[in-house]
């Protein structure tokens, strides 16, 4: 039902799961576990799906919170749980019993912690996302509650590797334009002469080291290639079919921990 990455479930504190599409109610192209909000599955499936989710990190069903999330460099400061959902795709708490859940299918899903602080944050970081600064604004975010980046760990869960995520030029030319030294995160695409494959993985973790995180850890899995316990939109979008889940990952601080 989910993933746990060692670099987090090894501080008592803390509670954490990247959930794979495994161990929920939703039918067909939402099977089984999806937790999107906005996908066009059955309303009260996601709600018993979140609620599942909730029970496994022990929180009550209210508090796992998301965003409304628009591949911004945007986060937010979360002290209860949201009236409405902000637009916005990251976010920052030092509240415990408040889950931080981030919505993917080939994004990716970053998770960070500064234990000894307890401050937590949760990122969704799309290559427009990763590109613009959402990694450098959820620190910033972090910060400002007391954290510490290098006693920060930032774990990296389930995404869209380099040999599934094919881009025209025009998205090679904007990253090196960005930076020169973009072009090492390119190779060239065995399909097609002008097009690239680019590894979204590897400039995710680039980003994360190079804003001083004390540890940082990629858990090392493609959404797209893995078809049984990941939801993935651009397989979908190969596949024809019309609408896919979303996986979900969360992180919360334990309330009674000191």
């Amino acid at each position: 039902m989910f993933i746990e990455a060692p670099e987090l479930s090894s501080h008592a504190g803390l509670r954490h799961a990247f959930f794979t599409r495994e161990g929920g109610v939703s039918q067909e192209l939402y099977a089984s576990l999806n937790g999107g909000l906005g996908s066009g599955d059955d309303p009260a499936h996601v709600r018993e799906n979140r609620r599942r989710m909730t029970a496994e990190l022990g929180l009550a069903p209210e508090n796992l919170v998301s965003l409304y999330q628009v591949h911004s460099a945007e986060c937010v400061i979360v002290e209860a749980p949201f009236a409405e959902r902000p637009r916005a795709d990251a976010m920052a708490t030092r509240v415990p019993g408040l889950g931080l859940g981030i919505l993917t299918a080939d994004c990716g899903p970053i998770l960070f912690a500064d234990p000894g602080n307890r401050v937590i944050g949760a990122a969704h970081a799309g290559w427009k996302g990763a590109l613009t600064g959402v990694i450098e604004a959820t620190l910033a975010a972090m910060e400002g509650l007391g954290a510490d980046r290098a006693a920060t760990v930032a774990v990296l869960g389930p995404t869209i590797g380099p040999s599934a995520y094919e881009v025209g030029p025009e998205f090679r030319e904007r990253f090196e334009a960005a930076e020169p030294g973009n072009a090492r995160y390119f190779a060239a695409s065995p399909e097609r002469a002008t097009h690239s494959l680019f590894d979204l993985p590897a400039y995710i973790v680039a980003r994360l080291e190079r804003a001083g995180i004390g540890e940082v850890a990629n858990a090392g899995l493609c959404t797209y290639s893995d078809p049984d316990r990941f939801f993935s939109y651009r397989r979908t979008t190969h596949r024809g079919e019309a609408d896919y889940g979303r996986l979900v990952s969360a992180i919360a601080l334990i309330p009674d921990a000191l």
